[in-house]
This record gives C-alpha cells, sequence and structure tokens, in this order.
C-alpha cells in the first residue's frame, strides 16, 4: 500500500482530464490511496478567485465561476492532507536547508515527508533535491 500525494501542477492535469496522469491514476492498486494537501488546494483557489474578479462580462463571469465550481468538486473528492504539526517541524528544517526553494514548494515536500508519501509531481528536478522525498512523474 502506498500514498501517492499530488502537487498542484499534477492536480491541474487530473482535472484537465490529461490521459496519461487518468491512466497511472486508474492503473492503481484498489490498496493505494491517492491525495493532495491543502497547500495544492490553496494554489489553486489563489488562482480561480482572481479569474472570478476579473470577468469583465456576464460571460467570462460564469465561465470563471464554474471553473471555481468545478476545482470545489474536485477538492471535495479528494484527500487533502493538512500543515499539521508534524509537518511544519519538517518545513522548518527543510527552509534551513533550501532557502532557494519555493515555500509552497517546501510546503508541499513537508506534508509528503510526513505521512511518508510519494510526492507526484512534473517539477521532478526541483523535488528530487529534497533528502528523502520520493518523488515520481505521472506525466511521462
Amino acid at each position: 500500500m502506498k500514498l501517492s500525494v499530488l502537487d498542484t501542477d499534477i492536480a491541474g492535469f487530473v482535472q484537465h482530464k490529461h490521459p496519461t496522469v487518468l491512466s497511472r491514476i486508474d492503473a492503481l492498486p484498489d490498496a493505494d490511496t491517492l491525495a493532495t494537501t491543502i497547500i495544492t488546494f490553496g494554489e489553486d483557489l489563489t488562482g480561480w478567485l482572481p479569474a472570478c474578479r476579473r470577468a469583465t462580462d456576464g460571460t467570462a463571469r460564469a465561465q470563471a465561476y464554474q471553473r471555481l465550481q468545478a476545482g470545489l468538486e474536485f477538492y471535495r473528492e479528494m484527500i487533502c492532507l493538512p500543515l499539521d504539526s508534524t509537518a511544519v517541524a519538517i518545513f522548518d528544517q527543510l527552509r534551513q536547508r533550501h532557502r532557494r526553494a519555493g515555500t509552497n514548494d517546501l510546503a508541499i515536500a513537508a506534508i509528503t515527508l510526513s505521512v511518508n508519501g510519494i510526492l507526484v509531481t512534473r517539477n521532478v528536478v526541483d523535488f528530487e533535491r529534497i533528502p528523502a522525498l520520493r518523488v515520481e512523474d505521472w506525466t511521462q
């Protein structure tokens, strides 16, 4: 049994029905678990809300809110792992060693490490720099 944690790019690919990513998900054994993080949800939300506010007409506004609604439905179906005290302790250690890495990337890595998961990302190069973090790219 393994826990696969989707980062923001991969969660987006799932929402947009990327065939290669969906086939990897379909091939997972029943005992495996698929999850994402509260950081990923937050990153998506900060993208969707400005689009809703910037809409210049009713049609654009409706489309933006449809994307927001679809995202809400996606995250309702997902296990969304928290940034809890264990993940925060790991994050603080990673932050000291990887000052150039993005804060959200480090938080996603910390959450994944805290649950002994495998991070599913397209950004393998950056995440491979984090010791003990297992990484897979399901887009290839």
